[in-house]
C-alpha cells in the first residue's frame, strides 16, 4: 500500500462519513500510518464563517458560501503549519471529511456546478486526493439520522436539498470520472462491513 496517501470522504448529511473515518484511521494506524484527521469547513477564521451562516447566526449568500468554501479551501492546503500539502510532507496519510466534491454537490445545487468546478480549479490543481470515497445513501435515511443525532438542524439539512445534493453528486462523478478516482458503496448498511470493503479498496492502491 502507498503511503502518505490522501483520502476524502463524500456523502449526502448523515452518510455516516464521522463513524467511517474514525475506523479507517484505526485500521490506517495499525498497518503503520502516521494519519492526520481534518474536515471542511475548517476551524480556520475563514472555515469559521461558514460554520455560523450553516448555524444561522449570520446570512450569508449561496455565492457567498461557494466563494467562502473557495478561499477555505485553499488554506486547508496552502496553510503552513496545519495545512494538508505540509502534512504529506511531514509524512502522514491524510484523510478530509469532505473536499472538492462537497462543494460541487452542494453549491452546484443553487448555481452552476461549471461555475464551481472552474472557482475551486487551483485546488484540484494542486492536489486530488488518491481516492475519494463516496457513501451512498437515500436522502430519507439521511434526515433521519440527523433528526435522531441532532439537537439542530443547520442550512442544507432538509430532504429537498439532500435529495437535489444526492443528484448533484452523482452528475459530478460523471463530470469529472476521467480526473478523480472515486469509490461509490451504499452506505446504508452496518459499519464494520462498510469499513472493511473500504479498507480492501485502500489496500490496493499503489
Amino acid at each position: 500500500m502507498k503511503k502518505n496517501l490522501f483520502i476524502a470522504f463524500e456523502g449526502i448529511d448523515g452518510s455516516g462519513k464521522s463513524t467511517q473515518v474514525k475506523l479507517l484511521s484505526y485500521n490506517l494506524q495499525n498497518a503503520g500510518h502516521k494519519v492526520y484527521l481534518t474536515c471542511e469547513p475548517t476551524d480556520s477564521p475563514i472555515g469559521k464563517l461558514i460554520r455560523d451562516i450553516f448555524n444561522h447566526r449570520m446570512e450569508g449568500d449561496h455565492r457567498t458560501i461557494a466563494g467562502l468554501f473557495v478561499a477555505d479551501r485553499l488554506d486547508h492546503l496552502l496553510n503552513k503549519t496545519n495545512g494538508i500539502l505540509k502534512k504529506l510532507e511531514e509524512g502522514y496519510t491524510v484523510i478530509s471529511d469532505r473536499y472538492c466534491f462537497s462543494s460541487y454537490a452542494y453549491q452546484g445545487t443553487h448555481m452552476p456546478m461549471e461555475w464551481v468546478i472552474e472557482a475551486n480549479s487551483i485546488s484540484a490543481g494542486l492536489l486530488r486526493p488518491d481516492l475519494n470515497i463516496y457513501l451512498d445513501i437515500p436522502p430519507e435515511a439521511g434526515m433521519t439520522r440527523l433528526n435522531n443525532n441532532r439537537s439542530s438542524i443547520e442550512l442544507y439539512e432538509t430532504l429537498e436539498n439532500l435529495k437535489n445534493v444526492r443528484s448533484k453528486y452523482l452528475e459530478a462523478f460523471d463530470l469529472l470520472k476521467t480526473k478523480e478516482k472515486v469509490f461509490s458503496l451504499d452506505g446504508n448498511r452496518a459499519p464494520h462491513i462498510i469499513a472493511s470493503e473500504i479498507w480492501t479498496e485502500i489496500a490496493g492502491l499503489s
